[in-house]
């Protein structure tokens, strides 16, 4: 099969000037927009989920179809796997799941913030290919971007994102240091092992593929 997928293009050849600002700008106000309901009731599935793992569970945010969250249940069979997304159409095109997987309808800004709320801690939490949104002028619209990336460091010590575009994993970087002094680590990697399907895609059409992630 032949995989054709274009390059990620954008007016940025670098990583956002605006970068710091909006984490400091972030860092001091609370992210206060109402929690929709549908999400609340995903959130207290999930919840009940995680009071019965006997291990502290996996966070696959944004996992579109779960393929990703499968492959990870797959890995880590001692533990829960949560996979979220915000798309129920996305989320019906995965219909078989280990007896460690789940898949829950939910956007990811009421999710992260309803987990912290409950001091819910993931062993990984992995955030895989999301929407790069590469126009310079939709830099808030990124997740290092967004006033809830502030709760991310709550939900995990070890985050790992990955994308086929270098700019948004430099700058997740820059964020993720800028607000919790730590470096991560930032690096162009291969595999055959594909955990999304956009990995596959990307890799197959020749595109580089990049990640960030901290360790605990």
């Amino acid at each position: 099969m032949k995989y054709i997928s274009r390059e990620v293009t954008s007016n940025q050849s670098g990583v956002h000037e605006k970068i710091a600002e909006i984490i400091d700008k972030n860092r001091r106000f609370v992210y206060k927009k109402p929690i929709q309901n549908h999400n609340k009731l995903a959130f207290e599935s999930a919840f009940r989920i995680i009071q019965e793992c006997e291990y502290s569970p996996i966070l696959d945010s944004c996992c579109g179809t779960g393929h990703s969250t499968v492959w990870l249940a797959n890995q880590f069979p001692e533990r829960v796997v949560i996979g979220i997304d915000q798309s129920e159409v996305r989320l019906h095109k995965q219909h078989e799941l280990p007896a460690n997987a789940y898949l829950l309808r939910t956007n990811c800004e009421d999710f992260w913030r309803l987990c912290s709320e409950a001091n819910i801690v993931f062993y990984r939490h992995f955030i895989l290919y999301p929407n790069p949104w590469p126009k310079s002028e939709h830099i808030k619209r990124r997740w290092h971007g967004h006033p809830v990336f502030t709760y991310l460091p709550q939900l995990s010590e070890s985050i790992e994102v990955r994308s086929n575009w270098s700019i948004y994993i430099d700058e997740f970087a820059l964020a993720w240091k800028l607000l919790t002094g730590k470096k991560g680590v930032t690096e162009e990697y291969k595999t055959q092992q594909y955990v999304t399907r956009f990995e596959e895609k990307y890799s197959k059409s020749g595109q580089a593929l990049f990640r960030f992630f901290t360790e605990k």
